[in-house]
């Protein structure tokens, strides 16, 4: 059975035909699931510029628009026969109303176009991907691109050499739900680990050790050696398992470009002080890849 059923998509009010709306009409009709819509806005900065009458105009005038293209889309679809259902909605908190709307339609899936804010922003304002990223409890995919609707090739990106992923199962649950998702779409899986040296190092040795070349070697041999019992345990073809040593973000992002990956699939941690400023990996990532994303929350 398909593990992607009830899609919530997220739809950019100022696109009709988003790559996200694409991919999520895609994945419906792959499955033979169902889809809600949900248009969601608020007021914006320079808003409270602006009189209550104005603000309330500006709102009214969302609303109408929103419903009005959303009926239309929802109209089309069913013709197609999918079970479509639409909202509109106007709020001050986004991103609880997105958790709300997951809890409703009981969404195993949740999809949006991603967007790309630019640093400054993002240096004041934690965007809004960054908070679903970080608070959506089920899948989040975030589509930039949408060449094929429907996925042709998918990577699980996962990570051996932090022991909190290998600890709480993370990896087993990011390539189990690529797998999901390439078994769905009929898609090419691949297996990507990327690492650095000072990070393997912690996790692996024992005791302070000289960085010498025999030591490195060693270290390289056995890295590959986790990567390659764990893609054998999970059935990855050896033509499609990939090692490579180097920033995670710039591994991903290369790779991703290179083999035109429709879909990267990874895993999000809790995040604290510091790192949670500047973004995780995947938050990184989101901003340097061509493909889309498709997140995985620890339990």
């Amino acid at each position: 059975m398909n593990q992607y059923q009830r899609l919530l998509l997220i739809t950019d009010p100022s696109m009709r035909q988003s790559p996200a709306l694409q991919r999520a009409v895609a994945l419906v009709e792959a499955c033979g699931g169902s889809l809600h819509m949900a248009a969601i806005s608020g007021p914006f900065a320079t808003l409270w510029l602006l009189d209550k009458s104005t603000e309330a105009q500006v709102r009214d005038d969302f609303l109408m628009q929103q419903q009005a293209r959303l009926k239309a889309e929802t109209d089309r679809l069913s013709a197609k026969g999918i079970a479509v259902t639409s909202e509109v909605v106007w709020t001050t908190t986004p991103v609880e109303e997105v958790l709300k709307h997951m809890t409703l339609t009981q969404a195993d899936l949740v999809i949006k176009d991603s967007q790309h804010e630019p640093l400054l922003k993002r240096a004041f304002i934690t965007p809004l991907d960054w908070q679903l990223l970080r608070e959506c409890p089920v899948p989040l995919h975030l589509v930039s691109a949408a060449e094929h609707p429907l996925p042709r090739k998918i990577v699980a990106a996962v990570d051996l050499s932090q022991p909190e992923t290998r600890v709480s199962g993370m990896n087993q649950r990011i390539l189990a739900a690529a797998s999901d998702l390439a078994l769905q779409c009929k898609a090419e899986l691949h297996l990507l680990h990327a690492y650095e040296q000072s990070p393997a190092y912690l996790a692996y040795a024992a005791a302070p050790v000289g960085w010498t070349p025999e030591f490195l070697e060693e270290l390289t041999s056995l890295m590959h050696a986790t990567f390659n019992q764990f893609a054998e345990q999970h059935g990855v073809p050896q033509q499609r398992r990939h090692v490579v040593q180097g920033s995670p973000t710039r591994v991903i992002s290369d790779f991703a470009t290179r083999e035109q990956m429709d879909v990267v699939v990874m895993g999000t941690l809790d995040r604290k002080g510091l790192e949670k400023v500047l973004g995780s990996t995947t938050e990184q990532t989101l901003y340097q890849i061509p493909s889309s994303i498709l997140t995985i929350r620890p339990d």
